[in-house]
């Protein structure tokens, strides 16, 4: 309540404050007029005042000095009677159960906030004006200035016979009289007995009085007070009201009888003082305890609890609550009243008609608040320039919204694809008008839908990950405002989420979640819609999709469309994939054919084939089967015929590419050919063929120890390395309370060390070739996408590893056996199990020497430059650990000799 706080401040500190501030700067010491003032001052005001004004309130004695005595009448005057508010510190603990219910608003008796919540103690300001009626009384001061022939300057008492003595003047008597007749009596009396002389005279100080304060009010008892006092001040001095008082029957009694009565509610509602009189010594201020109260909440200015002063009408009531708030409906005004016996009875009112209507004590009126549904307007969401709410009238259409695509609409939005989401029932039931943008701003029939009340009008963008938005935002000269503008669509993302979600029911939250994860089930139930669909959507996180994506827009719509689902009317959605931008599922517009549904999907790829298409139709009436219908795309998209390529609930439109349609394949060639670099390929083309077009070897290449790696190897390698480290970490935790492990060599450090070592390998994908035979012709090698051919220079070394003294490589001497190798790497190793030893050819290949021919000259003729022999572990004594590390090993240095063929 603004305007009784208004009131309570104005009331304490006006005068006083203004009063003070008169010395202009700090660090002065008050007259003895200001201190008077200060004093009646409350103690926060006056620490205010004085830190404002350098004064010291302790060395002043004026620290706390709110009550003390008049130093003119020597009376105690009413000492502070704290705020209700401040006595009582305690708080009740709240319960479980009101700790978790949610906290309502408890309306209160209207008005008594003006009387809590700050310190009672009030005196009217003796500078304040003295009316011409003012009876003056014993104690009354009056200042005189006399100025002519003879000055004299001074003030002069009312002693207790009710006389007034002026120097050098006959004492008169003027008490009873009204301070307008002492005024004229005084300057009649100075021009009459001092000849040459005029008088100025005005009020000083004016006595106090002795009042009763009765009945419900805080502190009632009897309270000295200056003669100025109203009833209100009376009121303030006793602390206010109690919480059963009555505020519109405060009585003034005098001499046994009331003289006036007080309606608070005239003040404080109309601002209306005149019954707020003057009080008189010896009056009686007597606050009955409250009548009937009404309760008025709802959709009002000012709901609270109401005191009945009589039979005031319903429009009185709606008065002291301030009037309708903008969102009420008074139509359907609500009334709840107890009957008397022992229950309550609910009463309807239409405030807008005269309603005939009397208020009994106990009646709780509430208003309520108007629909937040829009009549008579439509609302634009997605990718436009100026989102929100837009008038309708009849007849409105889609091209109406637009008037330039350029600066209405965003520059990422598809002017193919559009939506209108309307209502169709009083169950909130929706169904879906597909149109073209760009069409309706033409305004061609099909797509220039005309509009009803509160559809919804959803523009899209033709991205849908903000990368690829970001990415054409790049490429596009946008101006200044049209940079603010993409800033601003992100503050719109929220907002549209939630206007949407509200109108097609969805409100909740978690009504939102659940119905779109039952849309999520029911669109992987719709017949042949791929599971690649569903998977191509967990690539990407809900933060990657674009603002105004199809994912994101039509995700709410999905699921109403699956939440008003039955068995009477079928889920109004269908699925596309294949050859189109966005394969997915899509709602099912009115009068849909195929035609619409590939503008849904964003339109056809260029791989398209055109001749043929296939529709999967699941038909309810043939015991669920499933019905395929091939269609001719070059027709559908032709054709204005809506019969012929309609499409229906749940159908399933696949799109097939071109046959052997195929994107830009390439091959790296690099090393030793005459024009290594990247080539273009055509599908099923030969490595041989590639060779010959970058112009064959060089003089230094090394044909036999080429490098052939392909991606899809690669891809395979990779998960069998994967297996490879699970299966280990599964061995180790079977095996982890074996004695095995404890007498094996290998430590926990060694273990773990196996394990991180595995999951580093990362796989090549080498295919073993004899380039060669291919280069010759007589073998041949279709190539694949980003397959690569590394060939290297001729190499001039034998490399030796595994269970010898020290590996290293050696140079090729074609004379050199096996043997000489081995004995050159310092001889085998205690372990090393010389019966295994293979050699892993420059090409890739792995030979196992024959036995017969060990010790034979064939040895020499098995090895050539670039090969490695490996002298493998004896295993026969180890555990299957151990194994696993030495092949991990192998495996490692095979990864390390590659990478270094590859860096040739």
């Amino acid at each position: 309540m603004k305007f009784i706080k208004f009131i309570t401040a104005l009331l304490f500190i006006a005068v006083a404050t203004a009063s003070i501030a008169q010395t202009g700067s700090k660090n002065v010491t008050p007259t003895a007029q200001q201190m008077e003032q200060f004093k009646k001052l409350p103690e926060a005001q006056q620490k205010a005042l004085a830190e404002k004004y350098g004064i010291d309130l302790e060395s002043l004695g004026l620290l706390g000095s709110s009550g003390n005595k008049s130093e003119k009448n020597n009376e105690i005057l009413p000492s502070s009677i704290l705020p209700r508010d401040l006595e009582s510190d305690e708080k009740e603990e709240l319960t479980d159960e009101e700790k978790f219910k949610p906290k309502e608003i408890e309306l209160k008796p209207f008005g008594y906030e003006l009387f809590s919540g700050e310190p009672t103690t009030f005196a009217p300001s003796e500078s304040a004006l003295v009316p011409n009626t003012y009876i003056v009384g014993s104690g009354d001061t009056f200042s005189i200035n006399l100025y002519g022939k003879e000055s004299y300057n001074g003030e002069v008492t009312v002693d207790r016979e009710g006389r007034l003595a002026i120097d050098k003047l006959q004492p008169v008597n003027v008490a009873g009289m009204q301070y307008s007749e002492v005024v004229e009596l005084i300057k009649h009396k100075v021009e009459q007995e001092m000849i040459g002389v005029k008088a100025f005279v005005s009020m000083g100080e004016t006595r106090s009085i002795r009042v009763m304060i009765l009945g419900e009010a805080y502190k009632p008892g009897a309270y000295t007070i200056p003669s100025l006092s109203s009833i209100s001040h009376a009121l303030f001095v006793s602390g206010g009201l109690s919480e059963i008082a009555s505020l519109r029957k405060i009585q003034l009694k005098r001499s046994g009888k009331v003289v006036q009565t007080l309606d608070l509610y005239d003040l404080l509602i109309k601002g209306d003082s005149s019954d707020d009189v003057i009080l008189k010594p010896g009056d009686v201020v007597f606050i009955p305890a409250v009548g009937k109260q009404v309760t008025i909440d709802g959709e009002v200015r000012r709901p609270a609890i109401f005191e009945l002063k009589g039979s005031e009408s319903i429009e009185e009531l709606i008065t002291m609550a301030g009037g309708f708030k903008a969102a009420a409906y008074p139509q359907k005004t609500l009334i709840e009243r107890f009957t008397g016996n022992s229950s309550k009875t609910i009463l309807q009112l239409d405030l807008t008609k005269a309603a005939k209507y009397s208020p009994k004590n106990g009646d709780k009126i509430n208003i309520p608040k108007s629909s937040e549904q829009l009549d008579d307007a439509i609302t634009l969401l997605g990718a436009v320039s100026y989102p929100g709410n837009y008038s309708w009238a009849p007849g409105d259409k889609v091209s109406q919204l637009f008037g330039s695509l350029k600066s209405d609409l965003l520059p990422i939005a598809d002017y193919d694809y559009g939506l209108v989401v309307r209502e169709i029932n009083e169950k909130a039931n929706i169904e879906v008008y597909q149109f073209s943008p760009i069409n309706a701003f033409n305004k061609k029939a099909n797509s220039d839908i005309e509009l009803q009340p509160r559809d919804k009008v959803v523009i899209f963008s033709r991205f849908q990950t903000k990368e690829e938005e970001e990415e054409a935002l790049k490429s596009l000269a946008l101006t200044k405002e049209q940079i603010e503008l993409q800033d601003r669509i992100k503050l719109w993302d929220k907002y549209e989420e939630k206007l949407f979600y509200e109108f097609i029911d969805l409100g909740g939250a978690l009504e939102k979640e659940l119905a779109e994860q039952l849309a999520e089930e029911e669109s992987k139930k719709i017949t042949n819609i791929t599971d690649y669909l569903n998977n191509q959507k967990k690539e990407l996180k809900e933060s990657d999709y674009s603002l105004f994506s199809r994912e994101k827009l039509l995700k709410p719509i999905i699921a109403k469309l699956n939440q008003q689902a039955n068995y009477v009317n079928q889920v109004k959605m269908f699925g596309i994939r294949g050859e189109v931008r966005f394969s997915g599922v899509y709602p099912l517009p009115e009068n849909a054919t195929v035609k619409e549904a590939i503008a849904a999907a964003g339109g056809l790829k260029e791989s398209t084939y055109l001749e043929k298409a296939e529709i999967t139709r699941y038909s309810r009436t043939e015991g669920a089967a499933l019905n395929h219908v091939v269609v001719d795309l070059n027709k559908a998209l032709s054709s204005d015929s809506a019969d012929e390529f309609k499409i229906q609930s749940k159908d399933s439109i696949s799109i097939y590419p071109i046959p052997n349609w195929q994107k830009d394949l390439q091959i790296e060639i690099v090393g030793e050919v005459r024009f290594p670099g990247v080539y273009s390929i055509r599908k099923g083309e030969s490595l041989s063929s590639v060779l010959e077009r970058a112009g064959g070897f060089t003089e230094f290449s090394y044909p036999e120890g080429a490098v052939f790696t392909r991606e899809s190897i690669r891809f395979q390698e990779q998960q069998q390395l994967n297996k490879l480290s699970e299966d280990l970490r599964r061995d180790i935790a079977s095996k982890s309370f074996n004695s095995s492990i404890t007498d094996s060599s290998l430590s926990y450090a060694d273990m773990n060390s196996l394990i991180n070592d595995l999951a580093k390998v990362k796989a090549v994908g080498r295919l073993v070739i004899n380039l060669p035979a291919i280069e010759q012709g007589t073998q041949h090698l279709p190539l694949q996408n980003n397959d690569i051919l590394y060939v290297p220079t001729k190499s001039n070394s034998i490399s030796v590893v595994g269970e010898v003294n020290f590996a290293t490589s050696h140079i090729y001497n074609p004379e050199l056996s096996f043997d000489e190798y081995i004995a050159r790497s310092g001889g085998y190793k205690q372990r090393a199990d010389e019966d295994r030893i293979y050699i892993i050819k420059a090409s890739g290949l792995v030979e196992i020497p024959n036995q017969g021919s060990w010790f034979s000259a064939s040895k020499k003729e098995q090895l050539a430059p670039g090969d490695t022999i490996v002298i493998p572990l004896n295993t026969e004594h180890v555990d299957n650990l151990t194994l696993w590390s030495t092949a991990t090993q192998i495996v490692y240095q095979m990864g390390v000799a590659l990478a270094a063929i590859s860096s040739l």
